[in-house]
């Protein structure tokens, strides 16, 4: 091999590790923002990872109660009416971190009629914080799966398999119709319970594709809320996940054995006092 041969093998050795490397760390929310950095990304509208990004950090400090955040947020308050679903999502998140926050109290309520079921649980998540339970219905919505359909009527061209790992807007399905094709996305993250279709399978607007259900951590951040804000008539939808299931870990099952209980509790004092 001559020195050109070899310096050419070992440059393109170091880019296969260096491109992967610069990938992560230009996407990885972990990275340390600058203050400067900070402003830039809260105001990046083509990219949204970066406002992610931005919000991301922005929850953590005011997590630690670092005041010197405050003056973003205007900017946090401005980006819960954002055209991109995912930052809308973090957005929510991040106001739950600090009940004083200006304007987060109202801008978390009427984020719960957003569009996204994400974004409608997630605020309803932080309202709770601020001793608002106004976003139960939307925080008993994150306990249930959700079915996925077809948005139109064609022919379907994949579909995935039962049992899959899926992210929110994960492809479910393909629907082709006059050589346009369709992506059929699940709402939420979770797994794949079932798949109602085969490839091949003419389907109508409306028709069943599957059913999704609730990732582990989506449940068992619902099941804490309503801890504090459930009622008797959210019990169905709770005591499926005290069951000895292989699927529903140890951690989940007893949150929802100790979120019947302190419902249980207060209704019965409330019958008490009635």
């Amino acid at each position: 091999m001559s020195n050109r041969q070899r310096l050419l093998f070992f440059l393109s050795a170091w880019l296969l590790v260096l491109m992967p490397f610069l990938f992560w760390w230009n996407t990885w929310f972990g990275r340390h923002l600058s203050d400067k950095d900070m402003a830039e990304y809260l105001h990046d509208d083509a990219k949204p990872r970066h406002i992610q990004h931005a919000l991301v950090q922005l929850g953590e400090r005011m997590a630690r109660h670092d005041s010197s955040v405050s003056h973003w947020y205007p900017d946090v308050v401005r980006l819960s009416a954002h055209s991109v679903e995912e930052v809308r999502n973090t957005d929510a998140w991040v106001m739950g971190q600090d009940t004083s926050g200006a304007g987060f109290h109202d801008a978390l309520r009427k984020m719960l009629n957003d569009p996204s079921l994400m974004v409608r649980g997630n605020a309803a998540l932080s309202l709770v914080r601020f001793g608002d339970d106004s976003g139960r219905p939307q925080i008993v919505s994150l306990l249930q799966a959700a079915t996925i359909t077809s948005p139109g009527p064609g022919k379907v061209g994949d579909a995935t398999s039962p049992g899959t790992a899926i992210r929110q807007g994960g492809l479910v399905a393909r629907v082709d119709q006059d050589g346009k094709s369709t992506d059929v996305r699940s709402p939420i993250t979770g797994r794949v319970r079932n798949v109602a279709v085969q490839i091949g399978q003419q389907v109508e607007a409306g028709a069943q594709i599957g059913i999704v259900d609730p990732a582990t951590d989506q449940v068992w951040e619902a099941l804490r809320a309503l801890y504090l804000v459930g009622r008797a008539e959210d019990l169905p939808f709770i005591t499926p996940y005290e069951r000895e299931l292989p699927e529903i870990p140890d951690h989940v099952r007893n949150q929802a054995l100790e979120t019947e209980k302190a419902i249980r509790q207060r209704d019965s004092g409330a019958q008490k006092q009635g």
